[in-house]
């Protein structure tokens, strides 16, 4: 059995989909009253009640966990879910005697980051590798399917100029989720991914120019861009997002970030998408 924790998520419920496709046995942690996907036991629980944890990792083999705080609030937050949510997690599984757990990260992380989130996904990272259980460690970059939609689509949706913070030079390997999925799930029982961090970006080194030109390319004519200035909000997103999106659209212009991950995804059998096919889609989404 696999239990997926954040299934509802649009990376665990790609994972979710994979697995299903793949015919693996699939588990879903859920809280409330949410319904789970098709083709999936669920088990109810939530990363800050440690007996749920418990009750849900039971018969389990493999956890699979993208289960993070970033779009919660309340009582939801870095510290009682990315902290003690997923150290708990971890010592569940241990405790229930699953063989192999998955993490998904990020692919720069550090526990000294002055970013909450990295830090802890940096002491969860250490925290596995302690455990005494397999471990698989899934760091990828930045999300295709995240950021071309609030830096493109949302201003081809506002009809404004597309908003590149601090000149859109510097080159990153854009990932799509469904790729990371696909990693995910071939992880599963895989010798290849045993004991290894994995870190992982698509199959081109883009910069923000080069994305915004493949968009224009496909909606068949030059996209205007509107240069913006570090610390800047992006203006097509609503607040407080706005600002916090250009902050970090600011950061990836600090320097390039070029990840080649064809020898693991030839090791895993992974093919990796295009920016195109991520932008042809959100095209056609909008």
């Amino acid at each position: 059995m696999n239990l997926v924790v954040g299934s509802t998520g649009l990376l665990g419920s790609s994972i979710v989909r994979n697995l299903v496709e793949r015919g693996a046995p699939v588990r879903v942690l859920l809280r409330g009253d949410s319904t789970p996907p098709a083709g999936t036991e669920a088990v109810r629980g939530d990363l800050k009640d440690r007996a749920s944890l418990d009750a849900a990792c039971a018969g389990v083999t493999t956890v699979i966990t993208t289960a993070n705080s970033a779009q919660r609030g309340g009582d939801d937050n870095v510290a009682t879910v990315d902290v003690e949510g997923n150290l708990s997690l971890i010592d569940a599984a241990a405790g229930a005697g699953v063989r192999h757990f998955i993490f998904i990260s990020a692919a720069a992380v550090d526990e000294a980051s002055p970013v909450p989130l990295f830090a802890a996904k940096a002491r969860a990272e250490s925290h596995l590798r302690a455990s005494g259980m397999q471990w698989t460690i899934i760091a990828p970059h930045v999300f295709m399917d995240v950021w071309f939609p609030m830096i493109i689509g949302s201003s081809l949706a506002a009809g404004r100029p597309v908003p590149l913070v601090g000149g859109g030079k510097r080159r990153h390997s854009f990932i799509a989720v469904a790729d990371v999925a696909a990693f995910a799930a071939a992880s599963v029982g895989n010798s290849a991914a045993m004991n290894r961090r994995l870190v992982l970006g698509g199959p081109e080194a883009l910069s923000w120019t080069d994305v915004v030109a493949k968009a224009g390319a496909l909606v068949g004519r030059e996209l205007e861009i509107e240069h913006l200035a570090p610390g800047s909000p992006i203006p097509t997103l609503p607040s407080p997002v706005d600002q916090v999106i250009g902050n970090l659209a600011a950061g990836l212009e600090q320097q390039d970030v070029i990840i080649d991950a064809s020898e693991t995804a030839r090791e895993l059998g992974v093919t990796q998408t295009p920016a195109e096919t991520v932008l042809r889609d959100m095209l056609q989404q909008g």
